[in-house]
């Protein structure tokens, strides 16, 4: 029982994090109140999901983890500046940042690939093979482009010095090896 109440004291907090306040009554089932069931209640009052950078421990963001890898809505991304491509909001809004300082030093830094539903993770998976089996595509579904929070850049030699020397600052990290485009979100809070 006492794993049961640290559970609902963190969910609390979340929630609170998230600006939800009380619980919705409408989300309650039976005397238990379900997160996803709080979070679409608070989607459907606010009209939009939280941008607050929240995770759960394998890092996938919690605003998102209802959905399934590869299967968020573009209702939930938000588009980077005026690139095209999407991304899981605190991702997106840290990646314009990032590219926005890179600028401002002369980098220019390009975005080839960011969110991949499920289909385009198997695409790429056949096209280019499973990076355990020597390839450069995830397991689809296990993609962290999948969440929205992976971006492949087109990086030149001095955006790629650059990249290695301040995306920390932006919460982001070169994580795969042999992929020095591949960039994820592992940031904080917004």
């Amino acid at each position: 029982m006492h794993g049961i109440a640290a559970i609902s004291q963190r969910m609390t907090e979340i929630e609170t994090m998230m600006g939800l306040g009380a619980r919705p009554a409408a989300a309650a089932t039976g005397n238990a109140v379900r997160f996803d069931a709080v979070l679409d209640a608070a989607i459907a009052t606010t009209g939009a999901r939280p941008t607050t950078d929240v995770r759960s421990a394998d890092g996938v963001p919690v605003a998102l983890a209802v959905y399934g890898n590869g299967k968020v809505p573009a209702s939930a991304l938000e588009t980077v500046g005026t690139t095209g491509h999407r991304m899981w909001g605190p991702a997106a809004q840290q990646l314009e940042q990032l590219m926005a300082a890179a600028a401002r030093e002369g980098v220019t830094i390009g975005i080839t690939d960011s969110y991949r539903s499920f289909d385009a993770q198997v695409d790429v998976a056949q096209r280019k093979g499973l990076y355990t089996q020597g390839g450069l595509a995830a397991e689809p579904g296990t993609s962290p482009h999948g969440w929205g929070i992976a971006v492949d850049l087109d990086l030149d030699a001095q955006a790629q010095t650059w990249m290695r020397a301040n995306a920390g600052r932006f919460g982001y990290v070169e994580d795969t090896p042999r992929e020095p485009w591949h960039w994820v979100h592992r940031g904080g809070l917004i």
